[in-house]
Formats: structure tokens, sequence, C-alpha cells
């Protein structure tokens, strides 16, 4: 195994450690050192990745971060709105399910939005763009309303400590039928001998 190979496997044990952490202690109680005496290697081997906790606490939340941008990257470019509407709620449901500790983290503690709003375009250029994708750039004062809403309670249930023993594939089908039916979108038809899907959602 490289040197390389090696330094990338400690840096996601490293990330992996440090959201744990953040989850059980918060991200503020959570110093460098705890981090480096639960994954068993010296501080120093810590500062070899990161210089300090907010570079640590910005490397947890990218991917989520950077894989958001490119569903609204591919939302905005579906040639019509109810296709662009289900292409950024579907997008948003998958990383709710993906990620759904550093969601949790983003419901219970101000640090972990401290460093989204540090990294990249920031937490309410994130939020204003999905809103533009799910109610149009000039929305009525109730459409926007309903996607705060929205938004909000998506990240909320589907961090929730109660929906942890659900399964990816139940908890996206529920949030994401959820989602629709706030927006106000058509229910989704099932395909013929199969379960309907987040795919099956032209209309």
């Amino acid at each position: 195994m490289s040197d390389h190979t090696v330094a990338e496997d400690t840096r996601t044990r490293l990330l992996a450690t440090a959201l744990r952490l953040f989850s059980e202690h918060g991200v503020g109680a959570t110093s460098l050192q705890m981090i480096a005496d639960e994954l068993g290697v010296t501080k120093a081997a810590v500062y070899y990745h990161f210089k300090t906790k907010d570079e640590i606490t910005e490397a947890v939340a990218a991917p989520a971060l950077q894989e958001l941008i490119a569903r609204m990257d591919e939302a905005e470019r579906q040639r019509t709105r109810g296709a662009q509407i289900d292409h950024a709620l579907s997008g948003f449901v998958d990383l709710i399910v993906r990620y759904r500790s550093l969601i949790a983290l983003f419901n219970s503690d101000p640090g972990i939005m401290r460093a989204i709003d540090r990294s990249l375009d920031g937490v309410e250029n994130f939020a204003a763009r999905m809103r533009t994708l799910l109610a149009g750039p000039d929305p009525e004062l109730d459409a926007a309303l309903t996607v705060n809403v929205l938004l909000a309670g998506l990240a909320l249930a589907g961090g929730a400590p109660e929906q942890a023993q659900l399964d990816d594939e139940t908890l996206r089908e529920h949030l994401f039928d959820i989602g629709r039916r706030m927006l106000g979108r058509p229910k989704r038809r099932a395909r013929a001998g199969t379960r309907s899907s987040v795919a099956d959602t032209r209309a």
C-alpha cells in the first residue's frame, strides 16, 4: 500500500471519527486531542491532515455540499418546471438519506452550520438556490413559506433519531412523497408490476 493510500485512508477514518464525536459531544466540545485519541494516533498525525478543527468540520460537510451543488446543477438543466422540481426534490431527499448522521448534526449543532457558511458559497446561497428551484424565482408568499417548511421539515424528519431504524429506501420514498404532496405535484404513477420509484417522476 502506497504512502498516499495510507494517508487517504487515515484522512477518511479521521473524518468519520470526527463526525461521530461531533454527533455525540457537539462540535464545540470535541477537541483535536479527542479525535486523535479515538483514532489511536498522535495529535501531530491529525495536524498532518488538518491544521484546525474548523478545517475538519468543513471537510466533514464538504461531500454533502458538493453533491447538493451537483444535483441543483442537474435540476437547472431539466427542460420543464415539473422535471426541475422533481429532480431538485429527489436530490435533496437523497442527500438527507445518504448523510443521516450529518443531517442530524445540522439540525442540532450551530457549529456545523458555521462551517457550511465558511465553505463554498455558504448556507444561505444553497438555501436560496433550492428555494428558487422548488418555488420559482419570484414566488407568492404561500409558495415561499411552503418551500421553507418543506426543506426544514424533511431535514428534521430524515435526521431524527426515531427514524434511524428505517431502511434507506423506505425513508427515501416517504420523504419524497411528502415533499411532492407539499409542493402540489401530481401523484406518481407506478410502473406495471413494480413499485413506484423516485425516478418515475417526469410529469
